[in-house]
């Protein structure tokens, strides 16, 4: 799949060799579609907000970097994916007193066997840098001032409350709005970052405090209940919509005739209007979520409600004492009496117990934070696909493009051609696009790359790579997640509109989630996920929900038959392939 225009990948240099989809798979797990890329991420965007972070907060110098200033040296694409650079991760733990290499390695891979070791060299070393950190953690640990992530919530709120009538604007004007959102993307992407960061401090001041007193089986469920966490929101509302469904006979029987185009058969029935007004409620809240929802290519819930209702059909089959905010409370409660026995054996140690205390308030600060700033960037990002979506579906209506979210297709200079009449045969072109995109989508990542990127020709395609299927009694070790044991058959699901497959109960198998998968979590007894880290989505959100979890299960989606008894330890990070289907 040569000679196709296609995203380019980030430069390579030998000074910063390591690359990883650790964490990239949770912000784009498929490629980004070119216009995604340049409008949000390149070009000024998002990417250069996590060089302004670096060097605003973490003390990086601007000659230790790529000159142009829109460039990012800490995540780009290659192949098509977007890695993240982990040799700058290192070189962050590195200067950051209390950190190491060693702990970030652990942190994003694990045991994950192609992990080089780190080498220093001179230049990781910088006092400034270090002394930069220093006030940094003080500022996680003693000051946790939010006002910043606030402001911006509001300013993404405002963006989505002031949309214009998007059909009464001019193709120029559409692009002028769209464009006009890259400078918002970055100075939330900054700030993004920075809560992401100050999110793993609290939780590790914590576990050693736990691990001082004997109780590091503690740490988790101090970190369960925060509260606040966003990407369980929408659970939440969800849930409201079900009990609607299940205590409406015609609202059943609608559901009961399957979910594909019922959004249209509701609102064109009157007798829907009562529950069609709440979905439009939760659709101009929640309607920038969904699966992929960093790339505008891809459709999300306000573009597809559809999707929305397939997930509120699994939650409608439970019964109202299975809420999700039940088990919120008991969370917060047991989470609530663990900190007030672990005060009790520190108490004395005023160091520890100070210790202690400022890594819970961090921790209940800057975990619902970190999500909180994607929630944010991610309302924003979502105002420019609208924009870029009514250029494609005038693109339709002329005949130009098949669908609306061809036009992502089209890089920012060709859309600018586009508009201006210049740009010929596009048709043709977004279709050689569309192909070459299906088969990036089709290949298999590496993980970890450490030097040159092998060319994607070289890439292995999804499912080809041979893996053993496990067998009764075999256990898969992944990293604990949220704590608790349960046994359950085994979901293998790979796509998030496409759940039906899930009964109540049962447990969850994915690949990777975001917060298109959240919804799911409810039903689940337990949710076990083939990559993670110690921070990831899956991880916050089961923790809000209390589910046990394991993550960095790998291959699990491919390993466990779907079907399977299988028993989840969230404490351990053990799966138990227990029966085989049929068995």
């Amino acid at each position: 799949m040569s000679g196709v225009r296609w995203i380019e990948d980030h430069p390579y240099d030998e000074r910063t060799p390591l690359w990883t989809r650790a964490n990239a798979g949770e912000v784009l797990p498929l490629p980004p579609t070119p216009l995604g890329f340049d409008l949000t991420f390149a070009n000024g965007g998002s990417l250069a907000g996590w060089r302004d972070c670096a060097i605003e907060r973490y003390g990086a110098q601007p000659d230790e970097l790529h000159p142009d200033p829109t460039r990012c040296d800490f995540a780009g694409t290659i192949g098509g994916y977007l890695y993240l650079g982990a040799t700058w991760f290192r070189i962050w733990a590195e200067r950051t007193p209390g950190m190491s290499a060693a702990a970030i390695d652990e942190a994003y891979f694990g045991d994950h066997p192609d992990v080089p070791p780190y080498e220093a060299e001179s230049w990781h070393t910088s006092e400034s840098a270090t002394e930069t950190m220093n006030d940094w953690l003080a500022w996680v640990m003693q000051n946790r001032d939010q006002s910043e992530l606030e402001t911006q919530r509001q300013q993404a709120r405002q963006i989505r409350a002031e949309r214009p009538a998007l059909t009464e604007l001019s193709d120029d004007e559409l692009v002028e709005r769209a464009v006009g959102l890259r400078p918002v993307c970055r100075a939330m992407f900054n700030t993004h970052i920075n809560q992401g960061a100050a999110a793993s401090i609290g939780p590790g001041t914590i576990a050693g405090v736990c691990e001082a007193v004997g109780r590091p089986d503690a740490t988790m469920r101090i970190l369960a209940g925060l509260g606040g966490v966003d990407s369980a929101e929408p659970s939440y509302a969800m849930w409201e919509l079900s009990r609607a469904i299940r205590h409406d006979p015609a609202l059943t029987a609608a559901f009961d005739a399957g979910t594909a185009g019922l959004t249209g058969r509701l609102r064109s029935d009157p007798a829907h209007e009562a529950f069609c007004a709440d979905l439009g409620a939760f659709l101009a809240e929640f309607g920038s979520r969904g699966p992929n929802e960093w790339d505008i290519g891809s459709p999300v819930w306000e573009n597809d409600p559809d999707m929305v209702l397939a997930l509120v059909e699994l939650m409608r089959h439970q019964a109202d004492d299975e809420a999700p905010a039940r088990e919120h409370m008991r969370l917060a409660a047991e989470r609530d009496a663990l900190i007030a026995e672990i005060d009790a054996l520190v108490d004395g140690d005023d160091e520890a117990l100070g210790q202690f205390r400022a890594g819970v308030a961090s921790a209940a600060t800057f975990v619902p934070g970190r999500e909180r700033s994607k929630t944010n960037i991610v309302r924003v990002i979502h105002e420019a696909r609208m924009a870029i979506w009514e250029l494609g579906r005038r693109a339709v209506a002329r005949g130009d493009l098949d669908q609306a979210a061809d036009i992502c297709m089209l890089f920012e200079d060709e859309l600018q051609s586009h508009v201006a009449g210049d740009l010929d045969h596009v048709g043709p072109l977004v279709e050689e696009r569309r192909r070459h995109f299906e088969w990036l989508k089709g290949l298999e990542p590496p993980f970890i790359i450490n030097g040159p990127a092998p060319p994607t020709d070289t890439w292995s395609s999804a499912n080809e790579r041979a893996v053993d299927v496990a067998v009764a009694d075999e256990v898969i070790q992944g990293m604990p997640g949220c704590p608790g044991s349960i046994e359950g058959r085994a979901r293998v699901i790979v796509d998030p509109t496409d759940p039906s497959g899930l009964e109540p109960g049962e447990v969850l198998i994915a690949p990777h989630t975001d917060p298109a998968w959240t919804p799911l979590f409810v039903p689940a007894a337990g949710v076990v996920v083939d990559v993670g880290a110690a921070l990831s989505h899956a991880i916050i959100v089961s923790r809000e929900l209390g589910i046990p979890c394991v993550v960095s299960a790998t291959d699990a989606t491919r390993r466990i038959p779907d079907g399977s008894l299988v028993r989840v330890d969230g404490s351990t990070g053990s799966v138990t392939v227990v029966e085989l289907p049929g068995s």
